[in-house]
């Protein structure tokens, strides 16, 4: 049993890795959407929309004005915010759906995927792709989306490092902001 899990420990870490190698030049463009917009918000369904829940809540710890969509507090997307979808294939419906909406009504629209000519990429202001598969040999050591969730969550924690430069945050900062339970 433990030989499996580090096989398929060391299996997800590799593909992480060179996904997040081979990413376009888009980062510096996404750290300053996130950093100049007024509000923003995210996006993702599954375990993708738990990614983009987790990167959320750190835009909150850093001060930034952050939501999830869905949330039943969450308000109105305006022309000043930015929205940030997660998605592996960039299919899935309710996603484009937010796209087109953030596009009518005049909002930045980030993309994170690993298909660059999906769907929902063509509605991207900034496209972030994420070469993050698993090979269909391999798919017992990561199956459906594994390597792109767990690419996504690195390279978003990357992100929320360069946002804590740019907007001169850091532990200590963001601790003072850090939900406390009692």
């Amino acid at each position: 049993m433990k030989k499996r899990v580090n096989e398929a420990c060391r299996y997800i870490i590799k593909k992480a890795s060179e996904a997040i190698s081979s990413i376009e030049n888009n980062t510096e463009e996404f750290v300053e959407g996130i950093a100049s917009a007024n509000r923003i918000f995210v996006y993702g369904v599954g375990r993708s929309g738990l990614v983009a829940q987790s990167f959320a809540m750190r835009l909150v710890q850093m001060g930034l004005c952050a939501y999830f969509i869905g949330d039943t507090t969450t308000p109105v997307v305006t022309k000043d915010d930015i929205v940030v979808l997660v998605s592996n294939l960039g299919e899935t419906y309710s996603a484009i759906q937010t796209a087109e909406i953030s596009k009518r009504i005049g909002a930045r629209v980030a993309v994170i995927t690993s298909r660059k000519t999906s769907t929902l990429s063509r509605y991207a202001d900034i496209l972030v792709v994420l070469n993050a598969r698993a090979e269909e040999n391999n798919l017992h050591l990561a199956p459906l989306g594994t390597v792109f969730e767990d690419t996504a969550l690195i390279y978003l924690d990357g992100v929320v490092s360069a946002l804590m430069e740019r907007l001169g945050e850091n532990d200590s900062s963001m601790r003072a902001r850090h939900a406390i339970w009692v």
